[in-house]
């Protein structure tokens, strides 16, 4: 003999499978809620503030664009002393590690590292506690602290006796403009 299904048994039953599928779901929910608030996504290619560096007022600066459209080789601009700041230097565990140009970065090459001068640019630095300069090429592309417009290898610093102050008072000179592309 077949036994009959109790009907109150099959809906207390169906009523508890009920509870613990809505439970289910909303645990899983409020678990997505709170896994997507407290995680923070930071991306790589986030703009990050300027350096300021200082210029007199007067001063033509270049702009981005015709640094970008303009032709390989300009001529200087009429007034020198476009950007002052202070130099910082580096090397070490940077050394022969490739740069944004992506081409290996010697600290004894006169190289250097700016934030928006293009690749293969050549500049002046002067270092204004000493007068003494060095003319070093863009190769690599970084941010710099509040107040730095450029960071040198070991070779350029050591040329401009800054290696053990780590920082120098600077005006660079813009000599020539390199490509626009960092890789080719």
């Amino acid at each position: 003999m077949k036994r009959r299904p109790d009907s109150s048994n099959t809906k207390a039953k169906s009523q508890r499978l009920r509870f613990w599928l809505l439970a289910g779901t909303s645990s899983v929910a409020l678990a997505a809620v709170v896994v997507a608030v407290s995680t923070r996504t930071v991306h790589a290619d986030a703009r990050l503030p300027r350096p300021g560096a200082t210029a007199p007022p007067a001063a033509p600066l270049l702009s981005a664009t015709s640094a970008l459209t303009g032709p390989r080789e300009q001529a200087a601009p009429a007034r020198a002393d476009l950007l002052r700041g202070l130099a910082s230097w580096y090397g070490g565990v940077f050394n022969g590690r490739r740069t944004a140009s992506g081409e290996r970065f010697d600290m004894y090459a006169m190289t250097a590292c700016h934030p928006s001068l293009p690749f293969g640019s050549t500049v002046r630095v002067v270092n204004l506690a000493n007068q003494r300069s060095v003319v070093v090429r863009i190769t690599d592309r970084g941010y710099l602290f509040k107040g730095r417009v450029i960071d040198l290898s070991y070779a350029a610093a050591q040329k401009l006796a800054m290696t053990k102050a780590g920082l120098a008072p600077v005006r660079l000179e813009v000599l020539s403009l390199g490509e626009s592309h960092p890789k080719k």
